[in-house]
């Protein structure tokens, strides 16, 4: 029994390019053997290798007492996984990845970052974003090369995607390249083609467009013919999406996610048996609220009185939470709005009980200058507000809620009209944008792919708006109109404006993973 499970270890740890010491193996050796189930068992030591690759090691020999450090690590995921079944994730707690070329495998940055960090990480922020969707666009059956004596089907191309330098390189004229590089504007009014390699200079006379919205600073695959250091582009397209399902086969149970425990929600058994057994489960999304507004509180108190009875698990409020800046005054403004709804909730003792009010700030809310992710309203105007409702969660925008196994982002911004601005190209049908934005943001994998000029975000937090893998639900609080559309297995819906739009919101049911359209109508 314990030579069949040494030579397992050993062979294990052999796949992922590490080895252990006598001493270490040994000790998982007797670890293991008190597991009985075989499919216990190799999930233990998958999870244990998983855990031995994040610890900072200085060679591919383990020793033990980095093994323990992995095996403790993994024992407390079990704990925190089993009494977790809902948590609220702010930006700047998402844990960061860098993706390894050597070992093909995401490896965990433990490093703290900075809020002002020098040039470099500017360049990084790029470079890791290339490299995500990279090796992403790499693993994709249009770009992975046939296997030797498989049988292939004839009428399936096969595409090789080609480096910046290699059309540099060249003297003659080269036809039908795809190149993964990012849409820059390195001189006024000419546009470049740039990765890690280079910059080579586009010609878009006679580029067609596939769906998206292309803008400066995006991703995109370029197809076309390089002659005397132009690139002449016929085709653009983003790279294409891949479901969580096909990252977590190769990646496994990372948590790319965040939260309490050290492998994905996915994982668990637990948290799948409590998400079946909670099938009145309901999130509702509401944007764009101004409390400081009489007609909205009262459409709010119509809101909690529907719901009294059958309480939702969460509501999830984002911002502006007043209909315009007040100035010096704006902060009392808002904490006598924020006062006045939780007098308002008191009268729903059922609610305060039973739900959860998560409050994610827009825009024009109080805080520091508009960049991303933007922190939470302060406490010294929601303090009182906590008093009387203890289950409010003042979080950051974005967000991320961890509701049993399913994956949810939060993002309050007037993104769509904000990149359709900056598009190069804009789309010939303008009733097809919802389907143009969602194709952006599944492709990229990001929130806001706009230039940083459009949408400051803060160089060392970029990894906080990454979708990667791709989430259940991404909710948009834009005051474009609501739309909902699946992409990649990943759901998009925007809940539109509630103060502006006839008191519209969005209902999500995480058992059948429907969302539902809701509206408050005149009496």
């Amino acid at each position: 029994m314990s030579a069949k499970v040494k030579s397992k270890v050993n062979s294990a740890f052999k796949m992922n390019g590490l080895s252990l010491r006598s001493d270490a193996i040994k000790y998982l050796v007797e670890a293991l053997g008190s597991v009985d189930d075989v499919r216990e068992r190799d999930d233990c030591l998958e999870r244990i290798i998983e855990a031995v690759q994040k610890q900072p090691l200085a060679s591919s020999l383990v020793s033990m007492e980095t093994l323990k450090a992995a095996i403790d690590e993994c024992n407390e995921g079990e704990v925190e996984e089993s009494e977790r079944a809902f948590a609220v994730i702010d930006a700047f707690t998402v844990p960061r990845f860098t993706y390894n070329h050597d070992r093909k495998k995401f490896l965990k940055n433990n490093l703290i970052p900075c809020l002002h960090p020098g040039a470099q990480a500017k360049a990084d922020l790029f470079l890791e974003r290339y490299t995500l969707l990279h090796q992403r666009t790499s693993r994709h059956s249009l770009f992975t090369p046939p296997v030797p004596g498989a049988i292939t089907d004839n009428n399936t191309r096969k595409f090789q995607l080609k480096p910046v330098e290699f059309l540099l390189g060249s003297t003659a004229k080269l036809g039908e390249i795809i190149v993964l590089g990012m849409l820059t504007q390195l001189k006024e009014g000419k546009f470049f083609l740039e990765d890690p390699t280079g910059a080579v200079q586009l010609d878009l006379s006679k580029a067609q467009f596939h769906t998206g919205l292309f803008t400066e600073n995006c991703f995109v695959l370029a197809e076309g013919w390089y002659e005397d250091q132009v690139f002449h582009i016929t085709a653009f397209g983003f790279p294409p999406p891949e479901s969580a399902e096909a990252t977590r086969a190769y990646f496994g149970s990372v948590n790319f996610f965040g939260g309490p425990s050290s492998t994905c929600a996915k994982s668990s058994a637990k948290l799948l048996d409590i998400e079946k057994d909670n099938e009145d489960a309901m999130f509702v999304f509401v944007s764009d609220i101004w409390l400081d507004q009489l007609r909205v509180r009262e459409k709010l108190n119509t809101l909690f009185n529907g719901y009294s009875e059958m309480p939702p698990t969460c509501f999830v409020f984002c911002g502006s939470f007043t209909s315009k800046p007040y100035g010096s005054n704006h902060v009392k403004t808002l904490r006598e709005s924020l006062q006045s709804l939780g007098d308002m909730l008191a009268e729903y003792p059922t609610l305060l009980q039973s739900s959860r009010f998560i409050f994610v700030p827009g825009p024009q809310d109080p805080g520091p200058a508009a960049i991303l992710p933007r922190p939470p309203i302060p406490e010294v105007i929601t303090e009182e507000f906590c008093r009387k409702v203890p289950s409010a969660i003042f979080t950051t925008n974005p967000c991320r809620i961890q509701y049993c196994t399913q994956e949810i982002v939060v993002f309050r911004e007037d993104i769509v009209m904000k990149m359709c601005r900056n598009c190069i190209r804009f789309p010939d049908n303008s009733a097809e944008i919802p389907n143009h934005f969602v194709k952006t943001v599944v492709c990229q994998s990001h929130l806001c792919p706009l230039p940083l000029h459009a949408s400051p975000i803060y160089w060392s937090y970029d990894n906080a708006m990454r979708l990667y893998p791709l989430p259940d639900l991404v909710v948009f609080g834009d005051k474009y109109d609501p739309f909902t559309i699946s992409n990649a297995n990943c759901k998009c819906t925007n809940t539109g404006s509630f103060s502006k739009s006839g008191f519209g919101f969005k209902v999500y049911y995480p058992q059948t993973k429907e969302i539902e359209d809701s509206k408050i109508e005149d009496d």
